[in-house]
């Protein structure tokens, strides 16, 4: 098994990810968020938890060869599949405390952009854009689409459930940070951004693979990161069931209702 197939240290496995959750790179499901991005030739931009790369990748045709692009994420089997796509300048970083990279130009960036990341960055959300202010030039952008307020409503509460019933803190288990838009605008504004954009966006997004391999990929090595095997077993089937009255159709198709947090911040 090569290292981008198990997951790592992290709890990413880059190979489940993509078989399973492609449409997060989608480029129907990408296109607005880029769009707010604007990114232009020449520019250096930063994709802060840039995954395999594919959207990374797409900035830099953008910025051409006068430009530059740098893709950060904390998983080490994400950063080496992003090599292995073609992304030159990869990194494993955290980036709820990362200020500069080793071996890249202490130049600032035009921009940071962000996709699908940031609901991962429970522990310092605030840090996250403490280092998106410290990689920035003056009047750099800051721009993002995440998971917000509502997003995964009934799968979360049913994961809460079912781990309450069995005596656990469900509240420290959850790694999810879903805010709503005035609570990450205050948190930019502290740090001196300008918010010029932010909204949140349903989102109806089917399962190809089904429920049982979404919460494989995203809770397993997550929220039931400690847990014997037996019990994830157990645990995920009695959440799919909860799910099932209202995240599966009659015809055995499964659908999550995602909610997406976009924004767009200017550093002052």
């Amino acid at each position: 098994m090569s290292s981008t197939e198990a997951p790592d240290k992290s709890g990413w496995s880059a190979s489940q990810y993509n078989e399973t959750a492609s449409f997060v790179y989608s480029a129907a499901y990408t296109s607005p968020v880029l769009e707010l991005l604007s990114a232009r030739p020449s520019e250096r931009i930063i994709d802060f938890g840039c995954g395999s790369a594919e959207i990374t990748l797409e900035l830099e045709e953008i910025v051409g060869s006068s430009g530059y692009v740098v893709g950060v994420d904390s998983s080490e089997s994400m950063i080496e599949k992003a090599k292995q796509n073609g992304l030159k300048n990869a990194f494993v970083a955290d980036i709820q405390a990362l200020s500069k990279i080793p071996g890249v130009s202490e130049e600032k960036f035009d921009a940071v952009f962000t996709n699908a990341a940031l609901h991962w960055c429970k522990r310092d959300p605030e840090g996250v854009i403490k280092s998106a202010r410290s990689l920035l030039k003056p009047g750099g952008r800051f721009v993002g689409e995440m998971g917000g307020w509502m997003n995964c409503t009934g799968v979360r509460s049913a994961l809460h459930l079912v781990m309450k019933r069995r005596g656990y803190n469900s509240a420290e288990l959850d790694p999810w940070f879903f805010p709503s838009p005035e609570e990450y605008s205050k948190l930019l504004q502290s740090q001196g951004f300008k918010v010029t954009h932010i909204s949140l966006t349903p989102r109806f997004t089917l399962l190809a693979k089904g429920m049982m391999s979404w919460l494989q990929l995203f809770v397993r090595n997550s929220w039931l990161r400690d847990f014997d095997e037996t019990e994830v077993n157990d645990i995920l089937k009695e959440v799919e069931d909860i799910c099932r009255i209202d995240c599966q159709d009659g015809d055995g198709n499964w659908a999550n209702m995602y909610v997406r947090l976009r924004f767009v911040a200017v550093l002052q």
